[in-house]
């Protein structure tokens, strides 16, 4: 088993997660712990969020969503079982700075803050060139 860190082999990344091209809004993973995870996004013309060379702040709340199933993801990879499916139960608060444009690599931290019964309160901050351009607070559910 395979587990070596960081990687953005696309095909690897999206076997963690239960969304599907053209929905897929992660491509990379930095680093991993039990309450951590930093992944990564290059916007590509061709994503659906992208309008006018922009990518929309909806975007960035899926991206970090999906940041957030990564992370679960891979912390069922690492046990050896499959991930289950989870969806946004509710999104605390949401913040966006700066819309990043086509061509930027956004980095995203999810870090868990606490997880009872299948639901997950993480807090998930966007970077672009090291500076914040989004954060949000939000619960994830896992079916």
């Amino acid at each position: 088993m395979e587990n070596k860190l960081p990687t953005s082999d696309q095909h690897f990344v999206e076997s963690l997660i239960p969304q599907r091209f053209p929905f897929v809004m992660v491509n990379s993973i930095t680093d991993y712990s039990e309450n951590q995870l930093i992944s990564g996004l290059e916007i590509k013309e061709e994503n659906i969020f992208v309008q006018n060379g922009v990518f929309q702040a909806s975007g960035l709340v899926e991206h970090q969503a999906q940041s957030v199933a990564l992370h679960t993801g891979y912390q069922y990879y690492l046990l050896g079982k499959k991930a289950p499916t989870g969806y946004i139960g509710a999104i605390k608060s949401f913040d966006a700075e700066t819309l990043p444009k086509v061509g930027d690599r956004l980095e995203t931290e999810v870090t868990i803050l606490s997880e009872i019964m299948g639901v997950t309160l993480v807090d998930a901050v966007t970077k672009l060139n090291d500076e914040v351009i989004a954060s949000s607070q939000m619960k994830t559910v896992v079916k």
